[in-house]
């Protein structure tokens, strides 16, 4: 059932429905990365080859970029809480599988049937935090929701792989199914069950994808998100080889950027709000354009370094509010699906860098990554002004 647009929960509802919609994607966000952190062990326990376990990672990612968009569509005609309690219940139904799985098959299937969860629970989750919230105030709510996927990156990835190597691998994803199933329950009582929402439908895909510029835009997203991954995939052996650190420098920089990552989301919707989405983007990808060449240029002192990952992580992670907001503002009328579209190519970014960071890095090295990255970011600058000077050819026409 829909509503008004102009109706929104009373201020105490909204900032319960704020906070449990970020919990949701720290559940989320725990359970599609928590592997990073126990991927060695688990692999040992299923027999899995490093090629086997590499592809834990891989399926998620591809199952989500292609079915994310399909579920949206086809459950627009339902309640947003109603789709929000489906995601996060087939998510701990994963959760479950993979925590007795018994062979890779299994933890594979585990894996998909996450990503149907994670489609169906993180876009909505956006939508509903826009559609609920006022204009002045929506770059803010979309930062917030988007925190809990950050939190698991700094928080939630060490947390498992920290009971995972103490308990064992399948206890990392008995917290998952929990922190999945308390959500649920919080979700039931928090998010009102007539929230306003755009319904959408298959057609509403079909349209989008047939929406040429609003296509070009949403690519925008993949090609911002792939530049930091150029580093970030290869920021151990970097650190490794031209640093000289071991287990605890390695520690150090992930936690800083992990710190920096919640910095950025939790800046950015106040960066949305005051300056405009535009505005925020050309300016992170300035920042991007200027620290990743640094990376080039190791050894460096330690406090620098550090200072350069905080500010990296930071500006690396304060792209998503805004670039969500302006294709929201594009396409109002087919907001969840355009959401969907632009979770999946975060995904399609992220593997794209990292793929493109080992070119460079079998090719030409490890000291190459940085002035590698900031190449890439330079193109989605280039992406980013096509994209926007198509829409305005529109609005002109």
């Amino acid at each position: 059932m829909t509503t008004d647009a102009t109706t929104r929960p009373a201020p105490r509802v909204h900032a319960l429905m704020i906070a449990t919609l970020a919990a949701g994607n720290f559940a989320i966000g725990m359970g599609a990365f928590v592997v990073i952190g126990i991927l060695s062990p688990l692999a040992d326990d299923l027999g899995l080859s490093k090629t086997g376990a590499g592809l834990i990672m891989t399926i998620y990612a591809v199952a989500y970029a292609v079915l994310s968009p399909l579920l949206v569509a086809y459950t627009g005609h339902l309640g947003r809480r109603t789709v929000l309690a489906i995601g996060l219940a087939v998510f701990a139904l994963s959760a479950v599988l993979a925590l007795v799985a018994w062979n890779g098959e299994m933890l594979y299937a585990a894996r998909i049937l996450a990503a149907i969860g994670g489609g169906l629970f993180t876009p909505v989750a956006a939508s509903v935090a826009f559609s609920a919230s006022a204009p002045a105030m929506r770059g803010r709510a979309l930062a917030r929701v988007f925190l809990g996927m950050t939190l698991a990156q700094a928080l939630g990835i060490p947390l498992g792989s920290f009971v995972g190597y103490t308990f064992g691998w399948r206890a990392a994803f008995a917290i998952v199914a929990v922190l999945s199933v308390a959500t649920l329950v919080l979700v039931m009582r928090t998010v009102p069950r007539h929230v306003a929402f755009q319904p959408n439908s298959l057609r509403t895909l079909v349209d989008a994808l047939a929406d040429w510029r609003s296509l070009v835009s949403i690519l925008v997203t993949a090609t911002i998100t792939a530049a930091p991954y150029f580093v970030y995939t290869f920021i151990t052996p970097l650190l490794e080889a031209r640093m000289g650190f071991g287990r605890d420098g390695v520690t150090l920089v992930l936690l800083v950027y992990g710190v920096g990552a919640v910095a950025g989301s939790w800046a950015a919707g106040g960066w949305t709000d005051r300056f405009g989405p535009i505005r925020t983007i050309y300016g992170v990808l300035a920042v991007q354009a200027l620290l990743m060449p640094v990376f080039s240029f190791l050894p460096v002192p330690l406090p620098v370094l550090l200072l350069l990952v905080f500010l990296w992580a930071m500006f690396g992670w304060s792209f998503l509010v805004p670039q969500q907001t302006r294709l929201v503002r594009q396409a109002p009328q087919r907001q969840a699906v355009v959401l969907s579209l632009n979770a999946a190519c975060i995904y399609l970014g992220a593997s794209l860098g990292s793929a493109a960071g080992g070119v460079v890095a079998e090719n030409f090295g490890l000291d190459w990554l940085g002035i590698a990255g900031m190449l890439a970011v330079l193109l989605a600058t280039v992406h980013l002004l096509i994209s926007e000077s198509l829409f305005r050819g529109r609005r002109a026409g």
